[in-house]
């Protein structure tokens, strides 16, 4: 029997039944969840990296919810080059959960809401191939990548009176806002600082008319100004 006729576990069945009443295009920005994400891991490539950490926490009705927040810490069996940006080593990993433990825990706390992230493609590239190699399925959710946003913002002419943008770092990023960095290159402390940037960024928006998750979820058009 292949995997794709096995029953799919109950924990999935929940959070796919999340998106029958789903928010849309449509929906007003202050309605939305927001679960700003990021994670560490041993590498860019999903086929053959893995989690190491993953940090979250919700911005909904214009505030960050501490309330609201997840933080796993996954063992992993071998050291690669990237320990030397987020500083875990395979021992440390140890006091961590396996990976499917901490996917299924993922899941549930994730739900339906709108995935935000720097870069977020590498992080759900990284969930997603996680969820393909236990259970054969990927994320469903609506993401926003905040470069895109910042993009789209200053096309918008929201940084008028500002120096050009120039890179689009989550430090530079911290920098332009005034967000003070900590706990950089950990997974829930990067999470906290593009949720503090993420905050300034939806007020922008706000001003210049993209209120609504559509408008807030537009891709940028690939163009040199990447």
């Amino acid at each position: 029997m292949d995997r794709d006729s096995v029953a799919a576990p109950a924990f999935i069945d929940r959070y796919r039944a999340r998106f029958d009443t789903t928010w849309h295009d449509d929906t007003a920005i202050d309605r939305v969840r927001f679960v700003v994400l990021d994670s560490e891991t041993t590498g860019l490539n999903p086929a053959t990296d893995r989690l190491i950490t993953l940090g979250a926490v919700a911005v909904e009705g214009g505030e960050i919810r501490l309330d609201d927040a997840f933080d796993a810490l996954i063992a992993v069996d071998q050291n690669t080059p990237a320990v030397t940006v987020h500083g875990i080593t395979r021992d440390e990993s140890r006091r961590g959960v396996r990976e499917p433990e901490a996917l299924e825990r993922f899941l549930a706390y994730l739900a339906d809401g709108v995935i935000v992230g720097h870069h977020i493609g590498h992080d759900i590239g990284m969930l997603d191939a996680g969820y393909e190699r236990h259970w054969g399925f990927h994320l469903g959710n609506r993401s926003i990548d905040t470069m895109d946003l910042t993009l789209h913002l200053e096309r918008d002419g929201a940084f008028a009176g500002h120096p050009r943008i120039r890179h689009f770092t989550l430090d530079a990023l911290c920098e332009l806002f005034g967000v003070v960095p900590h706990d950089r290159h950990t997974a829930s402390g990067d999470a906290f600082m593009t949720a503090q940037v993420f905050l300034r960024l939806l007020r922008l928006a706000w001003r210049h008319d993209r209120r609504t998750l559509g408008c807030l979820a537009e891709p940028f058009p690939d163009t040199e100004e990447r």
